[in-house]
């Protein structure tokens, strides 16, 4: 913008500025003033994670297929530990985070695996790939910097659910802007067919299917001639991840108490079980 291209000329170090083009210190302050007020929401958003919850969790984050990568595409993040990712200084952005559980890497093959949401590519990067059902999604489109349009973002249960999750933005100035978040325990009331335990022999429930990814059908899945927001309401199954997580979608048509709005936010925190 004219401001800050004008800052950047007062400011410029190269050379020591001419005694008749030195503008006086309070000029500058004025300057540096408007800069921040008029252009400060225009810079990059940043996504800000926290793990609250007990156990450590690997975070994946994969790009909208028309957005630029993100510098990591997977990390760890131990119990009480906070991490930072940048968005795209220009353009608009969409993208997804989740948390992996239960992760490690075997000792004869080297391959890095985990026990719900894993990425698939044997690392602790995903690389481009997404997470295998059941995951808790958290789902981000930013607006271009400078735009003045509103970004979106939800949290998603329609792949199933395996943490809580939170999306909270920082700074927002317009939209409701208000925190998206799942933050029940649906693997406590998760129905016995859709329970992922933590092992053959195990009563540990670490994942709750959707009944798209249990049963594979057009009713379930919201496809075929269940492919409208007309034809494809709730049903007995989604109800309980919806009794559970009220803001969140519950299946794929879910969108009237589920997607959220905000203009102008500089971040979003991403907390992984924000109610522990």
């Amino acid at each position: 913008m004219a401001v800050a291209h004008l800052l950047l000329q007062l400011s410029a170090a190269g050379n020591p500025p001419r005694r008749n083009s030195m503008v006086p210190p309070a000029m500058l302050l004025i300057l540096q003033l408007l800069f921040t007020a008029l252009g400060g929401a225009e810079g990059a958003a940043s996504f800000r994670f926290t793990n609250a919850c007990q156990h450590p969790v690997w975070v994946g984050a994969l790009h909208g297929a028309t957005s630029p990568p993100l510098a990591r595409s997977g990390f760890y993040l131990a119990p009480s530990a906070t991490s930072r990712l940048d968005a795209p200084s220009s353009g608009s952005w969409s993208g997804t985070f989740w948390a992996r559980t239960g992760c490690a890497v075997d000792a004869a093959t080297g391959r890095f695996s985990c026990a719900t949401a894993d990425c698939g590519t044997g690392d602790v990067a995903c690389e481009g790939r997404g997470p295998a059902p059941p995951v808790t999604l958290a789902e981000i489109t930013l607006a271009a910097p400078g735009s003045g349009g509103q970004d979106f973002y939800d949290v998603s249960l329609v792949d199933g659910f395996n943490v809580p999750v939170r999306i909270t933005p920082s700074g927002g100035g317009g939209g409701d802007c208000r925190p998206a978040a799942c933050a029940g325990d649906v693997n406590a009331m998760c129905p016995a067919d859709l329970r992922v335990l933590a092992a053959a022999s195990s009563s540990s429930v670490v994942a709750c299917k959707s009944a798209c990814n249990a049963y594979g059908s057009a009713r379930y899945c919201c496809t075929g001639q269940y492919g409208t927001p007309a034809t494809c309401g709730p049903t007995s199954y989604s109800r309980v991840f919806k009794s559970a997580c009220p803001a969140a979608y519950s299946y794929a048509y879910d969108d009237a108490s589920s997607t959220f709005t905000c203009s102008g936010a500089t971040g979003y925190d991403v907390t992984f079980c924000p109610g522990s």
